[in-house]
């Protein structure tokens, strides 16, 4: 694959935001949002999701230029609604609202409705981690790619879920993970690779595995748990989703739109994001290094035979954000070609 510069990559992205009627700022914060995620290594949800994003503007389907504002709100709490904007304007707002509220009352839950797409959940779990707090992040996933549990109608989402826990000198502890086996982003990063997927992904509609990405919308994907245990990922699934979105009065269940096959249905996501003050339950700064110790005790603890080491959540995200800093985003060719493509329709040139 080539690697390109991260500086190129959101130049690329600010520029084609600003193109479709994004403000200038709104394009800035997008594009930094999206850039995250390719150098933490989610590659489903940062540039690759660009040339969908502006046809859902192109489509009407989502809002350039929204008037995100609070709806309902008390001293430890808030439901924001997004006016249909771009899910990581809702959220950046949602999360700074959450931080604010979380120094005055310890802890605070911020709800989201009319929201969109916003990227991978720990970016924004994430956020709280610049005030010493920690982060968790509910969100419903933007199209239905699981059936209740003993079921085949597909009606319920990923559904993902992130913690962000800060740390003193190692990396931050950051669970960020879909309620099934694999997020349906990989699916689509798989299918525009050509690469077949795991055994375990997906199975079709009479329980046999499927591991062909073209064939995505011939089966489902698996909860957590798998062919043994998934009813727990079904459960997951299903109360996340209720959070995210049935409690802000956002699309859940038979409402969910799914945003890979339709560019102009506005899609209600809903999202939540819970801030939890460190200080008011202890020292900042202590609390952190009982977060090291216990790090170093599960990295240094035995390991099983055939494993070389033990990695906590997010330490591998870390490494890839630092590799990809310095070396570049791996970008396959299909999808280079796709922006190139993107960027002379755009008129905005081509990426590389």
């Amino acid at each position: 694959m080539d690697r390109l510069r991260a500086d190129a990559l959101r130049t690329f992205t600010e520029k084609a935001f600003r193109q479709v009627g994004v403000p200038a700022e709104d394009a800035k914060t997008i594009a930094a949002l999206m850039l995250e995620a390719d150098l933490q290594g989610s590659d489903g949800h940062g540039i690759f999701r660009l040339p969908q994003y502006i046809r859902r503007f192109q489509a009407g389907g989502a809002n350039p230029q929204p008037k995100i504002r609070v709806e309902r709100e008390r001293a430890a709490m808030a439901l924001v609604n997004g006016d249909n904007g771009m899910g990581h304007l809702a959220m950046s707002y949602a999360a700074n609202l959450a931080i604010e509220k979380a120094r005055a009352a310890g802890s605070a839950w911020v709800g989201v409705r009319w929201s969109n797409h916003a990227g991978p959940a720990s970016l924004y779990a994430r956020m709280p981690l610049r005030e010493g707090m920690i982060g968790m992040y509910f969100a419903v996933g933007n199209a239905n790619h699981l059936p209740p549990w003993g079921g085949v109608e597909m009606l319920l989402s990923t559904n993902p879920v992130a913690v962000a826990i800060p740390a003193g000198e190692e990396p931050p502890i950051v669970l960020d993970m879909a309620t099934t086996v694999a997020a349906f982003g990989k699916v689509k990063t798989r299918a525009q690779r050509g690469e077949p997927m795991p055994e375990g992904w997906m199975i079709d509609r009479e329980g046999r595995p499927l591991t062909d990405p073209k064939r995505m919308n011939e089966g489902f994907l698996l909860p957590l748990g798998g062919h043994e245990g998934g009813y727990k990922g079904y459960g997951m699934a299903l109360v996340f989703g209720i959070l995210a979105g049935t409690l802000n009065h956002a699309a859940m269940g038979r409402d969910v739109v799914d945003f890979n096959a339709d560019d102009a249905t506005p899609t209600n996501t809903g999202q939540a994001i819970l801030a939890i003050d460190v200080s008011a339950f202890d020292d900042v700064e202590k609390f952190k290094r009982r977060v090291d110790e216990l790090a170093r005790d599960i990295r240094g603890s035995e390991r099983m035979k055939g494993f070389e080491r033990i990695f906590l959540p997010g330490e591998q995200s870390h490494a890839r954000r630092e590799e990809r800093s310095r070396l570049g985003v791996p970008v396959p060719p299909a999808l280079l070609s796709s922006l190139n493509q993107l960027g002379e329709k755009l008129g905005i040139g081509r990426l590389a």
